[in-house]
C-alpha cells in the first residue's frame, strides 16, 4: 500500500508530506478499503506521536498530503490553510472538453441533503461561495482533455462538482462522473503540487508528486503526450 521510499515527498521538523495512493481513505471509517490511519503510526521518526492530517484528500484522488508532526505544526499549518495561504494545485483527466482554455468557475456550492449523504454536494445559488481557476494542458482524443485546478476556496468535492456542473466531469467520479461501464474505475484527480509558506524567514516549501500509472495510461491512450501530464 504505502511504499515509505517513494511515497514520502518532503519531511523536517514540523511537516511531512506524503504521496497519497489513489484509492486509499484519509480516515478509518471512510469506506471498508485501506486507510492511512495504520501508516501514520509508522511515520514518527523518532517523535512521540504519529503526525496528524492538516487536511484532507478524498480517497479516490491521489498525491500531495500535508501532515503535521506536532501540535505546534498543525497550528500553524491550520491558520495557512484557513487564511488561504497554502497553494495546491491538480491535475485532472475530464470526459468532454472546456469551451475557453483558462477561466474561473464561480458556483456556490452546498449539501445535497442534511440526512443524506452528508458529504455529496451540488450547485446551489444559496450555498457557499466556492471558486476554481482551471487551465487546459492538452485536448486529447474522443473528447478527453487534461486540465490543471487551483482550488481559491477549498469546498467539499469542490473541484468535482465544479467540473460536472460545466460540463466536463472528472474521469472515473463514481459520485460526479457520467455512468459508463467503459470508465476507468480509477478517480483520474491528483493533488499535483503544494506550495507552503511555513518559515517566516525561509523559502516556501514547493512539493510536487508523481502522477499514478492509471492516469498516465489513459494520458498515454488518449494521445495526450505524457510531459503534458509531468511537467
Amino acid at each position: 500500500m504505502f511504499n515509505f521510499d517513494k511515497n514520502i515527498l518532503f519531511r523536517d521538523a514540523m511537516i511531512l508530506i506524503i504521496n497519497k495512493p489513489s484509492g486509499i481513505a484519509v480516515h478509518r471509517g471512510m469506506g471498508k478499503g485501506e486507510h492511512l490511519e495504520d501508516v501514520l503510526k509508522a511515520l514518527t521518526f523518532g517523535l512521540p506521536n504519529p503526525p496528524q492530517l492538516a487536511h484532507r484528500l478524498d480517497a479516490g484522488t491521489s498525491g500531495c498530503l500535508v501532515l503535521g508532526r506536532h501540535k505546534a505544526a498543525l497550528t500553524r499549518l491550520g491558520h495557512l490553510f484557513k487564511e488561504g495561504h497554502i497553494n495546491k494545485t491538480y491535475l485532472a483527466v475530464v470526459n468532454g472538453s472546456p469551451v475557453d482554455d483558462v477561466g474561473i468557475i464561480d458556483l456556490p456550492l452546498a449539501k445535497q441533503s442534511a440526512f443524506k449523504h452528508r458529504w455529496w454536494m451540488k450547485v446551489c445559488p444559496d450555498g457557499m461561495a466556492s471558486r476554481t481557476e482551471y487551465r487546459v494542458l492538452h485536448r486529447g482524443n474522443d473528447q478527453t482533455t487534461l486540465i490543471e485546478l487551483t482550488p481559491i476556496t477549498g469546498r467539499t468535492h469542490q473541484l468535482r462538482v465544479h467540473c460536472q456542473a460545466m460540463g466536463f466531469p472528472i474521469r472515473g467520479d463514481a459520485i460526479y462522473g457520467t455512468k459508463n461501464d467503459n470508465e476507468p474505475p480509477s478517480l483520474h484527480l491528483h493533488a499535483r503540487s503544494v506550495n507552503i509558506p511555513l518559515y517566516p524567514k525561509k523559502p516556501s516549501i514547493h512539493v510536487t508528486a508523481e502522477l499514478p500509472d492509471h492516469i498516465i495510461q489513459t494520458c498515454i491512450k488518449a494521445n495526450i503526450p505524457i510531459e503534458h501530464a509531468t511537467a
